[in-house]
């Protein structure tokens, strides 16, 4: 009898916890409360960082595993899970769950037909009060109810007959759901569309680069990761990827604007505000969709509202982003593809390193200095907290791959994982704390306590001071992450969030040492 009172509680709990997240207004997604992640990066700004105190490096060692959520799914979680109402909703490929933050109880669980989509990755959902956006592996958008996951509608984004695919978690700013895509296996157009959250009809549609045909013009510039938004500025930044043919720059002279580019628009028409190229006439593969961080800092004394990203081509670039001007320009690991900085503090592409039919060494390699595993910035210390990828590899050009999609070769040689502190105001890096000889690690956050949590890429989670990089706790998973940590408050208990392979774990001190005993 008393087993099946506990489980009637539990059903009842779940149920209440699905009635009462049906609200998710613009004013909870502008100022996220405590008790909720309510967009991908956490916040606008992109930041990863938690105000949260509770864990602090003087009781981090204590920290201990709450509740564990196994998906038996054999993809990894990328997902960053949005948390709304003490329910966290997040992907895996085509699959959405809604799992109780507290108990790590599942919900519902939604999963989408069968399709011949790109199967790499999905990276979460977007909501908009009581309904959640998901972006398809053959590049629908769903709106799904949050309080059971049924399908509400489902339109085409873009056509994956043509070559797009989708990975990543949709933006709600207002009555625009921000949606990109992916596609650089062809000489495909990067978009970004916004979609009434009420309708799924478009409001307007940016392209980053011209119709296929024109000439002498790229195409490519995809925007397979979530942006970033400035309210008082109303103004969206995006980072977009290569141009196409993607090794052979030879059909695409010039600086091919728009690609491997940070751009800023206006959300409500999808004007374009001004452009930075990270990469001008890229012939590497460094998309600069890395996270564009919003900053609210200081340079040479004067407040400025700022843009930073370390950037997959192995620069480290601040603009003041209320007009896109360059700030400062430097590097934060090996690189040697260009000849210098222009003035516009963009890097000057050096001819002689692109691929050719012989090879050319060049650092960093394909997969680049950053990537998609997030970086964090923490304003009490002005550090930009990055899992950077120090690599050499051999770019090769293929004459009789033509003019079409990849048109050449990266090999890789050797590569590391760094975790790495930059000043944001001098660009030189603070500490450094090497995390292995493979691959790359997890996604970074950071909180006003001084902690900075992550990945290895050998499956251990770990908690560092910010200040100066030393390890205070880790913890084995099992399997890397490859996602981003992160951090909220329920019923007065902060919690750090992870992932490992297809695991959801949620961190958290024990009853004693909530006070830091």
């Amino acid at each position: 009898m008393k087993k099946l009172v506990t489980i009637a509680m539990l059903v009842a709990a779940s149920l209440t916890l699905s009635a009462r997240a049906q609200n998710l207004t613009q004013e909870q997604i502008t100022h996220p409360a405590a008790d909720s992640w309510p967009t991908y990066h956490g916040d606008y700004s992109g930041r990863r960082h938690s105000a949260l105190k509770q864990i602090t490096p003087a009781n981090v060692n204590g920290l201990g595993l709450s509740w564990v959520f196994q998906t038996n799914q054999a993809a990894p979680i990328k997902a960053s899970p949005l948390l709304v109402d003490g329910i966290l909703y997040f992907t895996v490929l085509e699959n959405v769950y809604a799992v109780d933050a507290r108990s790590g109880h599942m919900i519902w669980h939604y999963t989408y037909p069968p399709n011949k989509g790109f199967h790499i990755g999905q990276r979460g959902v977007g909501m908009w009060h009581g309904y959640l956006y998901y972006l398809s592996p053959d590049a629908h958008l769903v709106s799904l109810n949050a309080k059971d996951g049924t399908v509400r509608w489902n339109i085409v984004v873009a056509d994956s007959n043509k070559g797009y695919w989708t990975t990543m978690a949709p933006l709600v700013i207002r009555n625009n759901v921000l949606v990109g895509v992916s596609g650089d296996f062809d000489n495909l157009r990067g978009l970004l569309r916004s979609i009434d959250p009420e309708t799924g009809k478009t409001n307007w549609t940016w392209y980053a680069t011209p119709e296929p045909t024109t000439p002498d013009s790229t195409t490519g510039g995809m925007t397979w990761m979530t942006g970033t938004y400035d309210p008082d500025l109303n103004l969206l930044y995006w980072g977009t990827g290569n141009p196409t043919p993607v090794l052979n720059g030879t059909t695409r002279p010039g600086e091919d604007p728009y690609t491997c580019a940070i751009v800023a628009l206006n959300p409500d028409t999808g004007e374009l505000k001004w452009s930075f190229s990270a990469s001008p006439h890229d012939t590497h593969d460094w998309d600069a969709v890395e996270t564009p961080i919003l900053i609210d800092g200081t340079v040479n004394g004067q407040p400025r509202k700022l843009l930073a990203q370390a950037s997959r081509n192995g620069y480290f670039f601040v603009l003041d982003r209320t007009n896109g001007k360059n700030v400062l320009t430097t590097t934060f690991g090996p690189t040697n593809w260009a000849t210098g900085i222009d003035t516009k503090g963009q890097p000057i592409p050096n001819p002689d390193k692109e691929p050719k039919p012989d090879g050319r060494l060049i650092a960093p390699d394909e997969s680049g200095l950053n990537n998609y595993r997030s970086s964090s910035f923490d304003p009490g210390t002005g550090l930009f907290v990055v899992d950077s990828h120090p690599a050499w590899s051999l770019y090769f050009a293929k004459p009789e791959d033509g003019t079409y999609g990849w048109a050449g070769a990266d090999y890789g040689l050797w590569g590391k994982t760094v975790l790495e502190a930059i000043d944001y105001q001098t660009g030189k890096t603070r500490w450094q704390r090497d995390m292995g000889d493979v691959g790359a690690g997890a996604g970074v956050m950071t909180t006003d306590s001084g902690l900075t949590f992550t990945g290895d890429p050998y499956g251990n989670m770990l908690a560092l001071r910010t200040s100066d990089g030393k390890t205070l706790w880790h913890a084995g998973t099992g399997s890397p992450m490859q996602s981003s940590p992160e951090s909220y408050e329920l019923d007065g208990r902060q919690y750090i969030l992870t992932s490992s392979g297809g695991v959801l774990f949620a961190w958290a001190l024990p009853d004693g040492k909530l006070d830091g005993k």
